[in-house]
């Protein structure tokens, strides 16, 4: 199954996410097939990016959005 979520760059103690599509079976850091977007918690306010576009072509194939991804985007 294909999901919309969040994988983690930065270094320790300083998170910045990319949002990204990816096979759910993979793990949070590997491969994935596209970046929709980006998250910075660490910035004042949070700094989110998402492309709506594409945000909603994956949803209409039947991409799954994390949990996170659902609140972030429904800000």
């Amino acid at each position: 199954m294909t999901t919309i979520r969040l994988t983690r760059l930065g270094r320790k103690k300083r998170p910045f996410y990319r949002i990204v599509v990816t096979d759910s079976r993979k793990r949070r850091d590997s491969g994935w097939i596209e970046m929709i977007g980006y998250y910075n918690p660490m910035t004042e306010p949070a700094t989110f990016k998402i492309d709506e576009e594409r945000l909603a072509y994956w949803k209409s194939v039947g991409a799954q959005m994390s949990e996170k991804i659902k609140k972030l985007t429904s800000k």
